[in-house]
């Protein structure tokens, strides 16, 4: 199982805004900068996140990016499923139903793995970090 380079982007982005600047707007060239990816192709992964009601954009000289006012209680899931969407990651190729043995195991992982992401909120990792802007 593997997240795409743009979830682990959504995740470190998130993180620096909320430890940097969680209230100030970041300009998308700015958050590139600081994670060494294209301009272009971060806005993609923002304008997911801004969608999804984690960031707010706003327009202008001094506007950017900025995490939404109850950033607190963002969880490592909510991140993923605004970039992934929330499909299973796994799809039986047989139709044996919800009694498929293999299809049981395979889903329960994935419920336990659901539940740690979900209890791992962003605000606990800025505790301990210090950024500079």
């Amino acid at each position: 199982m593997k997240y795409s380079k743009a979830t682990d982007y959504a995740l470190h982005t998130m993180l620096f805004l909320a430890a940097a600047t969680p209230q100030k707007p970041m300009g998308v060239q700015q958050l590139a900068e600081r994670h060494k990816v294209s301009p272009t192709y971060l806005s993609k992964i923002l304008t997911k996140l801004v969608k999804a009601g984690m960031i707010e954009s706003t327009p202008g000289a001094n506007g950017g990016y900025r995490l939404k006012r109850d950033w607190e209680n963002l969880s490592f899931l909510d991140i993923i499923h605004a970039i992934e969407g929330s499909a299973s990651l796994f799809d039986c190729s047989f139709e044996h139903g919800p009694d498929c043995p293999i299809q049981k195991v395979v889903l329960s992982a994935e419920e336990k793995m659901e539940e740690q992401l979900r209890n791992q909120k962003i605000s606990e990792l800025v505790k301990d970090l210090k950024i500079e802007v």
